[in-house]
């Protein structure tokens, strides 16, 4: 048996053995540019306030401008500004007034349930009072009205005073 394993030929072993030189080759290649992508990203991330200050100072724009130019351009930067502003100020303003309508909508939505409960209990209200009378207990009626007494005048039995001085009874006028 150990006659086999001897005499294997280079074909029977598998491809993986076969071809290491171009994968480590293309491996070597990515950690090379790996590592040139790291310390181009370590520069920039050192150096970003120069590089900024640099890119502002080259405003193509301004070099070849006349003072007019310049001045006409800076108002019209600030115009910007000022628009932006009021942008931002504008969508604070939306923002607070969608959350007043959201607060509306809230109240409005708890009320309309206040009402459907109000009605529900009226309409088993009245179907309690449209059922006959128990004889036991008086019906309550929803909409009673006082009731009014009937005022009678007094009747006089005999003459009246009007100034306070005492009268006279009249002669013949029985007494009771």
């Amino acid at each position: 048996m150990i006659e086999v394993i001897d005499e294997a030929s280079p074909s029977e072993l598998p491809r993986v053995l076969h071809k290491n030189s171009w994968r480590l080759s293309w491996i070597l290649a990515l950690v090379v540019i790996s590592f040139g992508l790291c310390a181009a990203a370590a520069y920039v991330w050192i150096n970003i306030d120069t590089i900024l200050a640099r890119s502002s100072a080259r405003e193509p724009a301004l070099i070849g401008l006349s003072p007019e130019d310049t001045e006409a351009l800076s108002e019209v930067r600030s115009g910007q500004q000022k628009a932006v502003d009021e942008i931002a100020v504008l969508n604070g303003n939306i923002g607070a007034q969608q959350a007043e309508l959201k607060r509306m909508a809230d109240r409005i939505e708890a009320l309309t349930a206040k009402i459907e409960s109000l009605q529900s209990s009226l309409v088993a209200a009245s179907a309690a009072a449209s059922a006959p009378p128990v004889p036991s207990q008086p019906v309550a009626h929803p909409y009673l009205r006082p009731a009014r007494r009937a005022v009678q005048p007094s009747k006089s039995e005999g003459p009246i005073s009007v100034g306070g001085a005492p009268l006279m009874p009249e002669p013949g006028a029985s007494q009771h």
